[in-house]
């Protein structure tokens, strides 16, 4: 079995020769991921094992679409694994997605979580939610992502950068919400209530709230999980502690969410292959494997959740269909430069 394990920025990441040879052999796929190996590798080796398909993985931490434009019909990849729907959009729109009809697709996965025409499929769920201090921050003095832009906050909320695509969603799902001009002066105002300049990954947000830098933090569901249950560092647990999760927007449209996803590339030699890893990945093993791993929600319907998730209780989501939010990335990167969101 050839796996390669690479976690490579666009300017660094290598060729995947060897596997371009071996995947014209029956019984191969190709993917390219954005996922974590840790997390994808549990995954890919049930896959090996119940199908007999073997996997071979580059991952990349990005540039994975300047690659593909590269490779163009090349390409030695099948499929694409990606943490957000801004990335599937972005290699949807440049045509290099094909549509996938499948049965046991349309049965897991619903409506909302499809691209258009079958191009990509919503794997996972995320929420982007925010952390209160459980000192400073009274319980209810925030409940929507809109309250993000009270002046009350000024000087007191830290996030990542405005173009880092977790962020660059929640804008999008802004836009969807209440139309560009009224998200871009939610989001100057947003810009205005910052602590310090945006910087760091969502754990640093939180550690930034522990350590009093700020009161409020804004977060995706799992790193609370895994900072609360991190055991390698215990630290974080510290961090965990010292925050409230905050499922916004309870009484109104629900908490936004983001979705790892998967699409078959056009260029695909192993296209059946590449279907039989997407419908794995949606089934009920893979499902509750990625929920106990990473503490996601599960994308299909009655998959349980992780004893965690649950405890965080029962949540409204948003419900619109994310390809509606995906069709507001590149307008909502150009809101985050306006709004000084960097």
């Amino acid at each position: 079995m050839l796996r390669r394990s690479l976690t490579l920025a666009a300017a660094t990441m290598v060729g995947m020769t060897g596997a371009a040879a071996t995947s014209q052999a029956a019984g191969e796929v190709n993917l390219y991921s954005y996922r974590q190996e840790f997390l994808v590798r549990p995954f890919l080796e049930k896959f090996e094992a119940d199908t007999g398909i073997k996997v071979n993985v580059v991952y990349a931490s990005d540039g994975i679409l300047e690659r593909l434009k590269a490779e163009g019909a090349n390409s030695p990849a099948d499929v694409v694994l990606t943490v957000d729907v801004a990335r599937l959009k972005a290699i949807a729109d440049a045509n290099l997605f094909q549509p996938v009809s499948s049965p046991v697709l349309k049965k897991n996965i619903p409506e909302q979580y499809v691209g258009d025409d079958g191009g990509w499929y919503a794997l996972t769920l995320r929420s982007r939610i925010l952390y209160a201090s459980r000192e400073r921050v009274p319980e209810g003095a925030i409940t929507t992502y809109e309250d993000l832009a009270d002046p009350k906050w000024k000087g007191r909320i830290c996030t990542r950068s405005g173009k880092h695509v977790y962020n660059r969603s929640l804008i999008a799902s802004m836009i969807a919400a209440h139309g560009e001009e009224k998200a871009e002066e939610w989001a100057k105002a947003v810009v205005a209530n910052f602590a310090r300049k945006p910087q760091g990954n969502d754990r640093a947000q939180v550690k930034a709230v522990h350590e009093g830098q700020c009161d409020i933090a804004i977060g995706n569901t799992y790193y609370y999980a895994l900072m609360k249950n991190n055991e390698k560092q215990p630290e974080q647990k510290d961090w965990a502690a010292s925050v409230r999760p905050v499922f916004p927007n309870q009484d109104g449209r629900g908490a936004h969410v983001n979705a790892s996803g998967a699409g078959v590339l056009k260029s695909a030699k192993n296209k059946e292959n590449a279907i039989k890893l997407l419908e794995f990945l949606s089934s009920d093993i893979a499902q509750e494997m990625y929920g106990e791993l990473n503490h996601e929600y599960p994308v299909k319907p009655g998959v349980p959740q992780s004893a965690e998730v649950r405890s965080w209780g029962e949540v409204k989501f948003d419900t619109l269909a994310l390809s509606k939010i995906s069709d507001n990335a590149e307008p909502a990167a150009r809101l985050a430069d306006r709004a000084g969101w960097q």
